[in-house]
């Protein structure tokens, strides 16, 4: 809250006095007994107002408020000037009384709507109590009354700023008219340029900025990083080369020209940058480890930085006990196939940090976001032996375990999970569908069940639930989950292509289930699952040579499957094509070795 000064003001006490002594002057005294006493009275009162009002300012100088507030209340039984109003409604603002304090600040204006005083604590009290539009309006009719205050004018900008941006802009330059160029406001132009999305003209402000103070080095960083933004990355780097050819020191510009380097692929410039803030002793280890984690998510995107990476989490090992260090080598050993060494860094860190999960979590999460998830599991696997009560480890071991098809071992981490958290929808979710993938149908069921009663408008578990339905053929089930899912999300392209081939298993509402299909495959053409749906639905409609060219373009694209092979082999035997039918075949059952219905075709030689 703005504080105010609590001095006796002049300019508060004239106009009560003054308004005193006028009374006496201006009044027409009558020779009736009534007209005398009534002046005497009114004279009386006045007095009293102001004997009052100078104890309320005097309490309110030594910081006695709520003794200002009753002296001032006082005063006011005995006269409603607007000075009163607006001692009282200052004193129940520094109380931070909002209500009180607004309302004593409204009468003030109401009777004198021309004082600036008055209508700056209005406008104060207006803020305090979130009140913008009124703050607004009360700040407006301050500028209309003097345009040179030029507090109003930043207050009005920062109002606007949040919801009105372009307006506070044009607040902004008008304050520029009045002051001339000044180094707050255009910073404050350039920060709301660049959230409007108009980072030419942000620049073109600190540009302004840089040339009346050509050696500001605070300056040429800031515009720095507003041309990084712009990907205008040569006058970046120079603008950097000159902050660190005036001050080597500075961490900062050092760091900014190494993520310049990193942004245009420079990976060698970038890293020998970076190393040299590694080796400076002034350079906090809490940066230090930035820099490393920061390089090293970008070798997680191309292993090609792998080397660049570990050679920076040697830097810093040398010179670290750091159990985070040791986490971060132990995962690029791991990525480099070197596991024993990996091992080793694990076991560091196990012993450096026995009390904390985080490491785990941090990098297993690190690698399960970039889908690696054989490394995950690796490094998961190692997490759970030391932290078996953990959640988070459980939960992306067991979601990493399923993703790779591995669903007994992905059972048991999940199983811990929910026992861990059992209202957490992504473990019962994810347990849910593990457990329908080996066939514990009734089991799946319960779980999912339960994830929809925590989130009841979960398209992708309604999805689930759907699948589990349609491989128990329980086909009333089926359609109404994924009925009730596509009338959530009617554009959800996996609900579409699994509706629509449970329709084609069954050969009912074929021409729904196309439409349904294409519906799924214009959101995702090259789907390999979308296209063999497709295909299969022509094929259940008779249309054997779209059904074949189809879900050979399904098979481009997902290379040799089990499922996919077998219906281009039924397409080829409906097509009187029986070799290259035992052909599909065959090489579906090399897949998938114990698929009875396949071994019944090949025996036949046909459907």
């Amino acid at each position: 809250m703005k504080s105010f000064e609590l001095s006796v003001k002049l300019s508060l006490l004239l106009p009560v006095a003054i308004l005193l002594i006028g009374c006496s002057s201006t009044e027409k005294i009558s020779t009736g007994t009534e007209t005398k006493d009534s002046l005497t009275v009114k004279i009386d009162n006045q007095q009293k107002a102001m004997d009052y009002f100078l104890n309320g300012l005097a309490a309110e100088s030594k910081g006695d408020y709520s003794l200002a507030i009753i002296e001032f209340q006082e005063a006011l039984q005995y006269d409603s000037q607007p000075g009163i109003y607006y001692e009282l409604a200052k004193n129940y603002f520094i109380l931070e009384k909002f209500s009180l304090a607004l309302q004593n600040a409204r009468k003030s204006v109401e009777l004198d709507s021309t004082n600036i005083d008055y209508l700056n604590l209005l406008q104060e009290i207006y803020k305090s109590a979130k009140q913008n539009d009124s703050a607004i309006q009360t700040l407006e009719k301050i500028i209309s009354l003097d345009s040179s205050i030029v507090n109003s004018y930043y207050d009005l900008a920062r109002l606007y700023e949040t919801k009105r941006p372009l307006k506070a802009i044009e607040i902004y330059e008008k304050l520029l008219e009045l002051i001339g160029n000044e180094w707050s406001v255009l910073i404050r132009i350039s920060e709301l340029y660049e959230r409007l999305g108009n980072t030419s003209k942000a620049i073109s402000y600190l540009e302004s900025l840089l040339e009346i103070d050509p050696s500001n080095i605070p300056l040429k960083k800031l515009l720095a990083e507003f041309y990084i933004k712009d990907n205008r990355y040569t006058p970046a780097l120079e603008l950097l080369e000159d902050v660190i050819t005036a001050s080597p020191d500075d961490i900062d510009a050092i760091e900014k020209k190494a993520h310049l380097f990193v942004l245009q692929k420079e990976w060698k410039l970038a890293a020998g940058e970076y190393r040299l803030l590694l080796t400076r002793t002034d350079v906090p280890h809490d940066i230090k480890l930035r820099i490393g984690a920061a390089f090293f998510e970008e070798s997680v995107k191309d292993t090609l930085l792998l080397p660049y990476a570990e050679d920076l989490f040697n830097t810093l090992n040398a010179d670290s006990s750091d159990w985070m260090v040791k986490m971060y080598l132990g995962v690029i050993a791991f990525r480099k196939q070197e596991n024993q060494k990996a091992i080793k860094y694990f076991d560091e860190v196990t012993g450096l940090a026995p009390w904390n999960p985080e490491a785990w979590i941090r990098l297993g999460g690190l690698l399960f976001d970039n889908r690696q998830y054989n490394e995950t599991i690796e490094v998961l696997k190692r997490g759970v032996e030391k932290f078996p009560e953990d959640f988070t480890i459980n939960l992306i071991l067991g979601i990493s375990y399923s993703q790779q098809d591995k669903y007994e071992p992905a059972k048991t981490y999940l199983s811990k999970a929910v026992e861990l958290e059992p209202g957490d929808v992504n473990a019962l979710s994810s347990l849910g569908y593990t457990l329908s993938r080996l066939k514990e149908t009734q089991e799946a069921i319960k779980y999912l069940n339960s994830a929809l009663k925590l989130s009841p408008g979960n398209v992708d578990l309604l999805g689930t639930l759907g699948l589990i339905y349609d491989g128990e053929e329980d086909w009333a089930n089926c359609d109404s989950i994924y009925q009730l899912a596509l009338n959530i999300d009617s554009s959800n392209a996996l609900v579409l292509n699994n509706y629509a081939y449970s329709l084609s298993k069954r050969g009912e509402n074929l021409n729904l289930a196309l439409e349904m299909v294409s519906k799924a495959l214009k959101s995702e053409p090259a789907n390999s699952s979308y296209l063999d749906t497709y295909g299969w639905v022509y094929y259940k409609m008779g249309d054997y040579p779209k059904a074949e060219e189809y879900i050979r373009k399904s098979l481009e694209i997902s290379g040799d499957k089990s499922v996919i092979l077998d219906h281009l082999g039924d397409v080829y035997s409906k097509m009187g094509n029986k070799v290259k039918a035992l052909e599909c075949w065959k090489k579906a059952l090399e897949l998938e070795q114990d698929n009875t219905a396949i071994k019944i075709k090949i025996e036949k030689g046909e459907i």
